[in-house]
């Protein structure tokens, strides 16, 4: 286990989404409220693909954007990758699980391990699925029940797993992500604050945490990559102001502000637009 958390934030792969025109009117959205503008939803998709790729020399799939499937570009929902494993899930909204298709074609090139999550009982959403590098934390959400909790614990079988309510929001990582080995960011708001305790309740590891004032600007990007060290794509200081500077006191990290301001009206965060991987040499 310790091998493990050693190289937690490694990746050498992203697999990301275009954003098709139909996400503007008919993506999915927990309230009603501002239009989202395509063009400029688009724009911020490709700098957040050129920072993986130009920026941090990730391999990236790009898969083509499908006008049928409107909330497509959150690739994130559709496959939790762990080691060389995948598991493609059975997401909570019916009208998303054709994504998993062209997620699954992507996993099977890279020559990982899948498995389907095919109990229709289950639902799992992997925007609510933390991994620590020591265990899963899975949010019991809107989007995400009990039984797909229990396929997730048997798929990964090395990891403890451990159940958490989302009482507020959309997904577990609508509030809190993991900041580095150890290092959970978590939201200030009441319901964000409460799962942390019981997470922290449940595990026989130690957590540091790093609470942002904004629950949205919680959800970054952590990665640990040969030549660059600690890397964190994070909130702009223009959307969420005063929880930037919370990331700006992190020293010895090489600090990426992404814009999110389209993708968010869509309950889009930064993880929910790339599956991250580490793919070892010759497997």
């Amino acid at each position: 286990m310790a091998g493990l958390k050693a190289d937690f934030g490694h990746y050498t792969h992203a697999i990301v989404r275009g954003i098709p025109a139909s996400l503007a009117e008919n993506a999915l959205r927990t309230h009603a409220g501002e239009e989202v503008d395509l063009a400029e939803a688009q724009r911020e998709e490709e700098a957040y693909v050129e920072v993986l790729r130009a920026k941090l020399g990730l391999e990236v799939v790009e898969l083509p954007a499908d006008e049928s499937l409107p909330d497509c570009v959150f690739v994130e929902d559709a496959a939790v990758v762990c080691g060389d494993t995948a598991l493609i899930t059975r997401t909570g909204a019916e009208s998303r699980r054709r994504e998993t298709e062209e997620m699954k074609a992507a996993l099977k090139d890279l020559n990982l391990n899948l498995v389907e999550m095919t109990d229709e009982n289950a639902t799992l959403d992997g925007g609510d699925v933390l991994f620590t590098g020591q265990e899963f934390f899975v949010g019991l959400s809107k989007r995400t029940n009990q039984r797909g909790a229990e396929i997730l614990a048997d798929v990964f079988k090395d990891y403890a797993v451990s159940t958490v309510p989302v009482l507020e929001g959309l997904h577990l990582k609508g509030f809190c992500s993991m900041g580095g080995p150890g290092l959970i960011v978590i939201g200030s708001s009441e319901p964000a604050q409460k799962a942390l305790k019981i997470m922290q309740q449940m595990s026989d590891h130690r957590y540091d945490k790093l609470t942002v004032p904004d629950d949205a600007a919680a959800n970054c990007v952590y990665m640990n990559l040969p030549n660059k060290g600690h890397v964190l794509l994070h909130c702009t200081p223009e959307q969420y102001p005063e929880s930037a500077k919370v990331f700006e006191k992190l020293k010895d990290y090489m600090l990426i502000p992404v814009s999110n301001l389209e993708k968010v009206k869509v309950d889009g965060a930064l993880t929910c637009c790339s599956v991250l991987i580490n793919k070892k040499a010759n497997v």
